[in-house]
């Protein structure tokens, strides 16, 4: 796999005075330790997906579990949505802020990624320990029988009985991959080939919890890690907060780095107020192995 480190003089970005002195101090702060890093979904806007909560990013109303569930009419409203944005969702790549982090994991620096994003893009990075704390997009499950299916079988699945869907080349998409069709009449909905079960993404919906055993997860992480990099979350979910609130209280190194405010920034050791690739990519470069 190629990495940033293949390539030094493509990896040095350029940074304003601003950024490159808050960097700098991040530096110092994580040097010699091993770093847990918590992502969001800014750590994938240069990949092609929208931010919930950027600057600009537009009002969405997302489906809730309880709406999915008790309602056939919206299920096919959100399985033609959610086909159509997967494609795109699935067509974007990598980019340097997922290489970087991978690249530290590998170097020892980073312990691992707990991400509340579902793009499956850590993984496709080479990043080895990604915490997924809102699922993933890749699978689909069976709430029935528990059955387990890649998402490519089911998009094929879902073309075969839909023969007249269009899967147009640009499509506008939120992080989720889901987006609002104008009409989901007529659409045969996709359901379990072993007991015709409802079948539903691996992702959590909007009013659902994340599962105890995955916070657990994200949490040990933080507890055997010694810093704490908060990359590209507004912290507006609670579960941000809360792990953010782990490493306080250990009084580890906190550095965040976001465009625009975030609920944890009185809490950080340093704030970044930049894009998440190019700093991460500088801290790629500028953070000694861990010996």
């Amino acid at each position: 796999m190629s990495t940033l480190l293949d390539h030094p003089h493509e990896a040095v970005p350029h940074l304003d005075p601003e950024t490159a002195d808050a960097v700098e101090r991040a530096v110092d702060a994580l040097s010699g330790r091993r770093i847990a890093v918590l992502t969001g979904a800014g750590v994938s806007t240069d990949s092609g997906i929208p931010d919930y909560r950027g600057k600009g990013a537009p009002t969405r109303t997302p489906m809730t579990a309880q709406q999915f569930l008790s309602s056939a009419s919206s299920r096919r409203r959100y399985w033609v949505g959610s086909h159509l944005g997967w494609r795109a969702f699935a067509a974007a790549e990598p980019n340097d802020g997922h290489l970087a982090l991978a690249e530290l994991e590998s170097r020892g620096i980073a312990s691992g990624v707990v991400t509340q994003n579902v793009d499956g893009l850590h993984v496709r990075a080479g990043s080895r320990r990604v915490v997924e704390l809102h699922g993933t997009m890749r699978r689909v499950l069976c709430t029935h029988c528990g059955q387990v299916f890649d998402r490519r079988d089911l998009a094929a699945r879902v073309e075969a009985d839909n023969p007249w869907i269009t899967v147009p080349d640009a499509v506008e998409l939120g992080p989720d991959g889901d987006v609002l069709p104008s009409s989901s009449d007529g659409f045969v909905v996709p359901e379990c080939s072993v007991c015709r079960g409802m079948l539903k993404p691996d992702v959590v919906f909007f009013g659902e919890y994340i599962p105890v055993a995955k916070f657990t997860e994200a949490e040990q992480l933080v507890q055997t890690s010694e810093a704490l990099v908060i990359a590209g979350s507004s912290l507006v979910v609670n579960s941000g907060i809360r792990l953010l609130e782990r490493a306080r209280r250990r009084k580890l190194p906190v550095v965040i780095v976001n465009r625009g405010q975030t609920r944890g920034d009185a809490r950080a050791t340093v704030k970044i107020d930049a894009g998440t690739t190019e700093v991460l990519r500088a801290l790629a470069r500028a953070l000694p192995a861990k010996r």
